[in-house]
């Protein structure tokens, strides 16, 4: 993880003229409708992969040790030292994929460290041991700091096994040959008895192969993945990718992309790459892009980059989701960029650091280094970028929100026994609908957010959103932004009719509202079914909320 570049948001908005008959049953009528919302169900994008709804997990501070791995002698509920309730409430979200180990800690990982038996598995120096933001409270040497290896590459496996995800590797470009990458893929796929690392596999518990799939050849390989050149990094990945044994499990190789808008990185990547054929064998390109506030003309904190999750004014609070919602032209501007050297476009798109990201000061406890707490701001700022996912279906592949548990966007936050869900967690289970359904595409017209921005005027659009379709179910979720206004909007079902409807909302009357340890259901959302037949639903949408509409079509 590192820094981004700033990258101005551009959005196009189409006009919907939508039919007056068929009005569902409301309080609301047509003609107090301001919005409109259409739905082209003739109009698919293409398949929304479950692994987009993916997560990412690091050595990096509470994330693995007290978030979870609590240890097999712990009194914590676990499953073989794994965190129990941290399983069960992520498995019932279907993650597609989960990364590990990293991020920056992956640029020093030795994957031997976390084999064999426990009690001999070495200890190593952490990554982050000098991370600057490191709380003063913080333990010197534990493990947050000085790594036991307890979580290694079977502990991870299974990990994610429990879960439902399937597991994505990132192995060490920087500071690892390229044999050792040969040799995880060994560890992790060749059949049992095969060979000594398919034995020692066994030896830690797992006879069987652990067919893992996606690898990511490297990370941020333009920073802390080795501060490489696009073209030398394209010459690694040569080199790291060539002739890996499949096993019978077809490996799909991810490239370290772009830091945000860095378009250059990835033109002269793709280009040298291109070379030789080396693209054919390339299955996603990783770009990272974190939302914090940015603004040129104030003194306080968060105008030198990261504010605070939890205090936060009207200002930051709109700043902060229009970065967010600059993630969509990064996507059109990096395809492009990738389809001069590769224009059947085989190569798709992967986010896999994606997530707000604010100055230290709210973590749930000490060791959680760049731990944060999740408010309302961060539910609307994850569906905003769920939606636009969607709507790429047929570029993006693979995604990961920024981190599981205890750092950054987190779903989960997790010390000693406590345990609570944040409202990030909630949106991830309301667009879980929308896992390997077909994209179709919407339309959305509403009036404009309008804000000040360093005493200059500036806008959002009013609704975002994005469709899916799954047999006869329809699944919209729409984000309204607005601070203070709902907005009523007429939904136009082209190609089809509503035959019932099940609405899910998340919102609070504060935005600033968030869940903790010491008030764990303060923020949840609220189902309730609707009188719905027709092609053109009326709905109200509260101010900066997040909602679903399970529609069930005639």
């Amino acid at each position: 993880m590192t820094t981004r570049r700033h990258f101005l948001h551009t959005a196009a908005a189409g006009a919907a003229c939508l039919a007056a008959r068929d009005i569902v049953s409301s309080p609301l009528s047509a003609q107090t409708a301001e919005s409109r919302v259409e739905v082209l169900l003739g109009e698919p994008i293409g398949r929304i992969a479950p692994e987009i709804y993916g997560h990412f997990v690091e050595h990096l501070g509470g994330v693995v040790y007290d978030g979870i791995w609590v240890g097999e002698k712990s009194k914590v509920p676990n499953i073989g030292g794994l965190r129990k309730e941290l399983i069960d409430a992520l498995a019932k979200i279907k993650p597609g994929v989960i990364r590990w180990p990293g991020g920056c800690f992956a640029d020093q990982y030795d994957w031997r460290d976390g084999i064999g038996p426990r009690e001999k598995r070495p200890k190593r120096t952490n990554f982050w041991v000098d991370a600057a933001e490191w709380p003063k409270a913080a333990r010197r040497t534990g493990p947050e700091r000085f790594d036991p290896n307890e979580f290694g590459t079977v502990e991870f496996a299974r990990f994610a096994k429990l879960t439902g995800a399937q597991p994505y590797f990132a192995a060490n470009v920087r500071s690892l040959p390229a044999q050792e990458f040969w040799r995880w893929v060994e560890y992790c796929n060749a059949p049992a008895g095969s060979a000594t690392l398919a034995e020692r596999r066994a030896a830690d518990g797992e006879r069987d192969p652990l067919d893992v799939r996606f690898w990511g050849v490297g990370n941020e390989s333009w920073g802390c993945g080795g501060n490489f050149l696009p073209e030398d990094y394209a010459t690694e990945y040569r080199r790291y990718s060539a002739w890996l044994p499949s096993y019978g499990t077809r490996l799909s190789l991810v490239g370290s992309g772009p830091n945000g808008d860095n378009l250059e990185w990835t033109r002269r990547f793709f280009k040298k790459a291109a070379e030789g054929g080396v693209l054919r064998g390339m299955w996603g390109w990783a770009l990272h892009n974190y939302s914090w506030n940015v603004s040129g003309g104030r003194t306080h904190e968060w105008a030198q980059g990261k504010g605070d999750a939890l205090r936060f004014d009207s200002e930051q609070y709109y700043e902060l989701l229009r970065e967010a919602s600059g993630m969509e032209p990064l996507i059109q501007a990096h395809w492009s960029a990738m389809g001069e050297s590769d224009p059947r476009h085989e190569v798709k798109l992967v986010v896999d650091e994606w997530g707000a990201w604010y100055a230290p000061g709210t973590e749930p406890f000490p060791e959680a280094l760049l731990g944060q707490q999740s408010t309302m701001r961060d539910a609307v700022l994850a569906g905003l970028t769920l939606d636009i996912f969607n709507r790429h279906a047929d570029k993006v592949a693979l995604a990961a929100i920024a981190q599981l548990v205890n750092c950054l966007q987190s779903p989960f936050l997790a010390h000693e026994d406590k345990f609570c869900l944040t409202p990030t967690y909630h949106v991830f289970a309301m667009y879980a609908a929308h896992q390997g359904a077909q994209s179709v595409r919407s339309v959305f017209t509403a009036p404009e957010v309008k804000y000040s921005r360093n005493a200059q005027p500036a806008t959002l659009p009013g609704l975002a959103g994005s469709a899916s379709l799954n047999g006869k179910q329809l699944t919209l979720t729409v984000t309204n932004p607005s601070l203070d206004q709902p907005r009523e909007a007429q939904i136009a079902i082209r190609g089809g009719a509503a035959q019932s409807i099940r609405a899910v909302t998340l919102a609070a009357s504060d935005v600033h509202a968030h869940n903790s340890f010491e008030a764990p259901g303060a923020v949840e959302p609220k189902a309730e079914a609707l009188s719905a037949r027709g092609s053109v639903v009326l709905h109200r949408f509260p101010p900066a909320s997040v909602t679903k509409l399970e529609i069930t079509l005639g």
